[in-house]
């Protein structure tokens, strides 16, 4: 690739990481998730491979631990989902309850949602990564 590409991919990365943060954050106000958040943050990485290639891409953090990141996903969105029936609520019950305090962290509420789509967020870009990176290894062997 050229090294005008290369610029671009690493100029670009932060800023498509911090739209996909502000989409995991905005997903409470309006429209927006972990799951859209996740595809996102995934695109930067799929830029990444496309730009330098398999061996340099390996070299980032997202893609050795993209494994570890989607197992922690899956029990944190599990963990979120189930909890409230060993309590006695429902499936999905979030907390705090409609009647109580909300804990805040600036203008960002602490609620269960927000942690369940933080798990669905590692969940996608954990899987989102291997994916690339299986079908990139793929083709890496493929080509002569």
């Amino acid at each position: 690739m050229s090294i005008m590409a290369q610029f671009a991919a690493r100029v670009l990365l932060m800023p498509i990481w911090m739209v996909a943060f502000a989409m995991l954050v905005k997903g409470y106000v309006d429209t927006g998730d972990g799951f859209s958040a996740g595809v996102v943050a995934s695109l930067a990485v799929l830029m990444q491979y496309l730009v330098f290639g398999v061996k340099q891409a390996e070299s980032f953090w997202i893609v050795r631990k993209a494994r570890l990141l989607a197992a922690i996903g899956l029990l944190i969105a599990v963990g979120v989902a189930f909890v409230p029936v060993f309590l006695g609520d429902s499936i999905m019950t979030h907390y705090p309850r409609p009647d109580r305090d909300v804990i805040h962290l600036g203008a960002l509420e602490l609620i269960t949602a927000m942690l369940f789509d933080v798990g669905v967020f590692l969940l996608v870009i954990g899987f989102c990564t291997s994916a690339i990176d299986l079908i990139a290894h793929s083709a890496s062997r493929r080509t002569p």
